[in-house]
């Protein structure tokens, strides 16, 4: 074996553990898996948490993962969606076939942690469960309906590993929040939002800050995060954080049904 081809076992090995945490971190309601694929229902707009996700190993062909998937998703009422990562791309020809559109991109974002700008900070709440103030800043402005609200709830609720909630605050409310979950070694920093009202203020960096120096005292070693490819300010502050290694990109599909 040459020194190329450890390299890319070891690539692809971080690749597929990045998938595993990644979705661990983001549960879905209900779960059930089909040739190699993990499908995922949760009701609401989220996609990662309604879609069909490659699992590592073998999985089963084109038209056998797509069909059985397209009949789970039927018996719940909801269109199929399809998360396509780089690293499985083996259903695009086959949807493309079938009439599924692309949407959405994003990145996986890597970095060890001693590369990350980021420690505690009395300015940043930390706790293990997320309190109204932070739920309310969650959904401020964000269109949520009620059920949407009550399955967000209960996915942090059903969240595994080491936790952590943060948030800071501005003129007396939660403006910036994130959390973050430790498993196997990895952070994976999740839900990063601040108030429009208080952006350009540097509190985004503060907070994911604030979470990255919790993750290096609680021993993470390395750190992830998914982006949107076109969210510029967003890719700004994680690189000015030491998020600066891409592993890959995902994007979805979706078959659109007349009415």
């Amino acid at each position: 074996m040459t020194t190329g081809d450890r390299a890319d076992m070891r690539d692809d090995d971080l690749n597929w553990k990045m998938e595993e945490v990644c979705l661990q971190a983001w549960p879905a309601a209900a779960e059930t898996m089909a040739d190699g694929w993990l499908l995922r229902r949760s009701g609401g707009r989220i996609r990662r948490a309604n879609s069909a996700n490659p699992l590592r190993g073998r999985r089963g062909t084109p038209e056998a993962v797509i069909d059985a998937a397209e009949a789970f998703y039927a018996g719940h009422g909801q269109a199929p969606l399809f998360r396509i990562p780089d690293i499985a791309p083996e259903l695009e020809s086959e949807l493309d076939r079938r009439g599924y559109d692309r949407e959405g991109g994003t990145i996986h974002l890597h970095a060890d942690i001693d590369r990350l700008s980021g420690t505690a900070d009395h300015g940043v709440r930390v706790s293990s469960t997320p309190d109204e103030g932070w739920f309310e800043a969650r959904f401020r402005g964000g269109g949520y309906d009620e059920a949407e609200r009550r399955i967000f709830r209960g996915m942090t609720g059903s969240i595994q590993g080491e936790k952590a909630f943060v948030s800071a605050e501005r003129e007396g409310i939660v403006a910036s929040i994130a959390y973050g979950v430790i498993r196997d070694g990895l952070l994976v920093v999740e839900s990063v939002e601040t108030d429009a009202r208080f952006r350009q203020q540097g509190l985004g960096r503060k907070t994911v800050g604030g979470l990255i120096g919790w993750a290096r005292e609680a021993g993470a070693k390395a750190g992830c995060l998914q982006v949107v490819v076109d969210n510029a300010p967003a890719r700004a502050l994680y690189a000015s954080l030491g998020f600066s290694r891409e592993l890959y990109r995902y994007h979805y599909r979706r078959k659109t049904i007349a009415a």
